[in-house]
């Protein structure tokens, strides 16, 4: 039996060898590997002395070579004749993983220059190599592979065709994933602003989950390379119980939401819809004002701040409600400790981010297909607004009308929010038409008892017809801020001129579906 092994990754490679060692099999190796394992006292061969080829151009070029990859693509008996020929030598096991590419161009101080050096050759040809020819080749990958490699060759003295196959099925999507990262990299050095012919995909499974958004499904979470503080998935969880496919999916809206608001803030959600979100320099209060928005919903729901959680903040929230999910970028000393006694509430840190508002592309599967779509990130300033009322707003009602405007993009169409003095009122979700979602919105501040006097109205799209200005009269919204676009925004503009309403049009739509 012939080794060849070749990796980046040494975890657990000097014991894999010397098993294989033990049971027979000659080791060959190259570089730093063939280091390591000398020193470990194992007798290596050096790939170069079997191609009778030197490693050149620093390492460039020490695998590619007939007596290595012959090698891994022989057939044995239907081989056999042209190997002897050419002195190639079957390897009958291959382990090898690839230059740590995503580590590097993950690292603050990479450059372009390090970033190529980073992308392995080798690696890549010699695991498809021994992956095509897995009827007669073992291929790892997977250092965590290596223990039951060496039990099958120990109980059975061979590597099963079965297994052989499901190595080499979890070969090729180890060099799709990689080659995923390079092109990914690519792109973002260049600018993703076009849609290109082809779209890799690579994604890494993290974890399964306990089951999808219903327990006859099941489900997985998977992410892509370099996931990064400020985000959902590259949080650390403190406590409580594994979260589920719902508990990720609201938790990452939450805290989406959350990142975009302009200043220290807080933001529940449930059902993938904010429910209460408000702004305040003190967390507490700012977790006060959004639940008070929607107590009912609020109930096992997911909340999220976008500054750190102080210890008030989350004694309010043990105090208050039953939550599934708490995160913040930090916490502050205690605030932990306050859900010591709520052990299944998950205690999220997701840590700072850059940007809120990052550019970039999302997609959603369809059947036989997927959508990709850039991410809805543009945002309005006050100079971006304009106003078409007669009536002009008061420097508050477009601070309340911004806010409703920011919360409006996270709330499922169609959508409508009311807010004021910080925080919002009342939020109609995800009907299909919009005077129903601005009914509901209004009954919701209702049943929190809440005054809409004075209160902004944000629209996620246009009015089509008078008739949500005309609710939003009767519950005492005094701004209305909307898209515009309306074959009928005239009709609108003279409702709200009608009832003494300023209206702001942004020129931009928030659908989100």
């Amino acid at each position: 039996m012939r080794a060849l092994i070749s990796v980046s990754d040494k975890s657990g490679v000097v014991e894999f060898a010397s098993a294989l060692s033990e049971l027979g099999a000659e080791i060959l190796s190259t570089g730093g590997t063939a280091k390591t394992l000398r020193e470990a006292g194992l007798d290596v061969i050096d790939v170069s002395s079997v191609t009778e080829f030197p490693e050149i151009m620093d390492g460039r070029v020490k695998t590619l070579h007939p007596r290595i990859h012959g090698g891994l693509l022989g057939r044995g008996e239907h081989d056999a004749e042209v190997m002897a020929e050419h002195g190639i030598t079957q390897i009958d096991v291959l382990a090898v993983n690839l230059y740590p590419f995503e580590q590097t161009v993950a690292r603050d101080d990479c450059t372009l220059d390090m970033a190529i050096e980073n992308i392995d050759i080798g690696g890549p040809g010699m695991i498809r190599a021994a992956s095509k020819n897995h009827a007669h080749v073992a291929v790892v990958v997977d250092p965590t592979d290596y223990d039951s490699i060496i039990t099958l060759l120990k109980d059975n003295n061979e590597i099963p065709l079965a297994t052989r196959r499901a190595l080499a099925k979890k070969a090729f999507g180890h060099t799709a994933c990689y080659d995923a990262a390079i092109w990914n990299y690519f792109q973002s050095q260049d600018g993703a602003d076009e849609f290109p012919q082809r779209l890799p995909v690579g994604l890494t499974l993290q974890n399964t989950l306990r089951y999808g958004e219903n327990p006859h499904q099941s489900a997985a979470l998977y992410t892509s390379a370099g996931h990064s503080s400020g985000t959902l998935v590259g949080s650390t969880q403190h406590q409580g119980k594994e979260l589920s496919f719902n508990n990720i999916s609201d938790a990452n809206a939450a805290l989406e939401c959350a990142k975009a608001l302009d200043s220290s803030g807080c933001v529940i959600v449930k059902h993938a819809n904010p429910c209460g979100v408000a702004l305040h320099e003190d967390p507490e209060q700012a977790y006060q004002k959004a639940y008070a928005c929607d107590p009912t919903s609020a109930f096992g729901g997911i909340i999220a701040f976008n500054c750190e959680i102080s210890k008030a903040a989350a004694e309010a929230i043990v105090a208050n409600q039953f939550v599934e999910v708490v995160v913040a970028p930090s916490w502050a000393d205690g605030a932990i400790e306050a859900f010591s006694g709520k052990k299944n509430v998950g205690v999220l840190e997701c840590g700072p981010w850059s940007a809120a508002d990052a550019p970039g592309r999302i997609m959603q599967q369809v059947e036989g297909g997927m959508l990709v779509q850039d991410k809805d990130v543009e945002d309005v300033s006050r100079d971006d607004l304009k106003v078409v009322t007669k009536r002009q707003p008061t420097e508050q009602e477009i601070d309340d009308a911004l806010l409703a405007w920011r919360v409006v993009r996270y709330v499922k169409s169609n959508a409508i929010v009311y807010g004021k003095d910080n925080a919002t009122l009342g939020i109609g979700a995800g009907q299909m038409s919009r005077i129903m979602s601005a009914e509901i919105a209004g009954q919701k501040a209702a049943e929190a008892k809440l005054d809409l006097n004075g209160a902004a109205m944000a629209s996620d799209a246009f009015f089509p017809f008078r008739d949500g200005i005309d609710v939003a009269h009767k519950l005492g919204i005094q701004v209305v801020i909307q898209p515009g676009g309306s074959m009928r925004d005239q009709e609108v503009i003279d409702a709200a001129d009608e009832h003494g309403i300023a209206m702001l049009f942004t020129g931009m739509r928030h659908f989100r579906h």
